[in-house]
């Protein structure tokens, strides 16, 4: 299977152009590669496949097998590849993934795709759309038990659910410990994605984010978009501004807007091609 590394601030996925690869059971084939000593070492396995309603289409699956139905950092990446690679013609594209059609427009240098900026569509609130196991209109700064200790946290769906946790001192915590118990709380029933949040200014946050079925990742661009989402319900930061949001691999810069979508920005790079045995 030939292959492409491609990452967006860290967020690393092995790529595979599906106009021209096929893959019998991509679940496995995801496990496979992701393996960082008896495969390429990544977070999961992203495919770039034809789609009759966009450009293309993303296919997701994280390294545990499990398919995703959104990834932020990862769609920019795809952007570029179909752009880099000639699938695309055009600086803005039309991508098809299982959470919807996403908008991308690519900054270009020397004839390459650099960064990206990415339409993300509206932050879904609703606890049964999320899900969470609650009722109402929305589940912010709520406070809930995980294990033993009391957490107050935000719930957003990005095309996948998060769990937003405002705190300080981010770097200390054990999220080995701590991400597992969010992820598996009998609140969500689909698991959950837990960002851990500092607020640094009114337009500045940092973040660590654990990921379901892949544990803690250094960056997570559907995470940035609901911690933002989150710091502007809680009143940490303005709606319809741009926030820096520093995580481990770089930083985002995302915006929530006034009409309730989100917009994110930043870069996507390649890493190497190769070939792998399945």
């Amino acid at each position: 299977m030939k292959f492409t590394k491609m990452h967006g601030t860290g967020n690393d996925y092995v790529y595979v152009n599906l106009f021209e690869e096929s893959i019998p059971d991509i679940s496995q084939a995801a496990i496979r590669v992701s393996d960082r000593h008896f495969g390429i070492g990544s977070d999961g396995l992203i495919g770039i496949a034809p789609s009759e309603v966009a450009d293309c289409r993303m296919i997701m699956y994280n390294a545990d097998g499990s398919e995703g139905a959104m990834c932020g950092n990862g769609i920019r990446c795809v952007a570029k590849y179909a752009y880099d690679h000639g699938i695309v013609d055009k600086k803005q594209l039309q991508i098809e993934t299982k959470s919807g059609i996403k908008t991308v427009e690519l900054t270009i240098e020397d004839g390459k795709a650099t960064y990206a900026k990415v339409n993300m569509g509206k932050a879904i609130l609703a606890p049964k759309e999320i899900p969470v196991k609650a009722e109402g209109e929305s589940f912010v700064s709520q406070e809930i038990m995980v294990g033993n200790t009391p957490y107050t946290v935000t719930c957003v769906s990005m095309g996948n659910p998060h769990c937003v946790v405002f705190t300080k001192e981010i770097d200390n915590l054990d999220l080995e410990k701590i991400g597992p118990k969010f992820e598996h709380h009998p609140l969500f029933p689909d698991r959950i994605n837990t960002e851990f949040v500092e607020v640094l200014d009114d337009h500045t946050l940092k973040m660590r984010v654990w990921e379901r079925g892949a544990g803690e990742t250094i960056s997570c661009g559907t995470g940035t978009c609901a911690s933002t989402v989150a710091a502007v319900l809680n009143g940490y930061c303005p709606q319809g501004e741009e926030i820096e949001i520093r995580i481990r691999g770089g930083v985002l810069y995302d915006t929530y807007m006034e009409n309730g979508e989100v917009q994110m920005r930043g870069p996507a790079e390649e890493v190497f091609h190769g070939e792998i045995s399945l």
